[in-house]
């Protein structure tokens, strides 16, 4: 069963005055989707996810995550976290499944400030909800050599941009993890040795 699959970011110091700045550092490094690019939806909620958002603006067509943050600048509040959804092309099987073709799919981008309430530890100062992670495992399919590529080719832009994160964005930790209780890095380990 997919799992959603998650990217946690922490800083060495993540003050308020750095949330933004160091979000849109990590968006700079995202591979945003050619058919919805862009940052595409901004909220920001304060205090804790249960309270109502104090802003949300939707971008269509979408924005540069400068201009997205630019928006957000005069709301920034320890106690706030800063959402920003965007897109990526993925490979997707259609209804037939021997053919795949690249699809956008959503990430959101959440910047947590450092008293806003989140009680799981791993949450991380930011964290990129990839959504689910069966575009990187189809793990239910046989797949053909050319459906071996497009997974191939998934797995390297989630790589890629991960390490695109920890080198260009000043995190000191990342953490790649999903909601179950497997490994991850094993899951996509023996899945691509089963596609070789």
């Amino acid at each position: 069963m997919p799992d959603p699959l998650y990217l946690s970011l922490w800083f060495p110091h993540f003050e308020t005055i750095e949330i933004l700045p160091r979000t849109v550092s990590v968006m700079r490094q995202f591979p945003f989707s050619k058919q919805r690019p862009g940052i595409t939806y901004l909220s920001l909620h304060p205090v804790s996810w249960s309270e109502p958002t104090v802003m949300e603006q939707r971008f269509n067509p979408g924005v540069a995550p400068e201009e997205a943050a630019a928006m957000a600048q005069d709301l920034l509040h320890a106690d706030y976290a800063f959402a920003f959804d965007a897109w990526w092309d993925l490979w997707t099987p259609t209804e037939s499944p021997v053919e795949w073709i690249q699809l956008p799919s959503p990430v959101k981008f959440i910047a947590h400030g450092m008293e806003f309430e989140h009680p799981e530890a791993e949450v991380g100062d930011i964290q990129i909800d990839l959504g689910l992670d069966e575009p990187f495992l189809y793990e239910n399919l046989q797949l053909t050599p050319t459906q071996q590529d497009r997974l191939r080719e998934n797995v390297t832009q989630l790589v890629v941009f991960t390490a695109a994160v920890e080198k260009n964005s000043g995190a000191s930790a990342r953490l790649l993890w999903s909601e179950s209780e497997e490994n991850l890095a094993q899951k996509l380990i023996s899945r691509l040795q089963k596609v070789q």
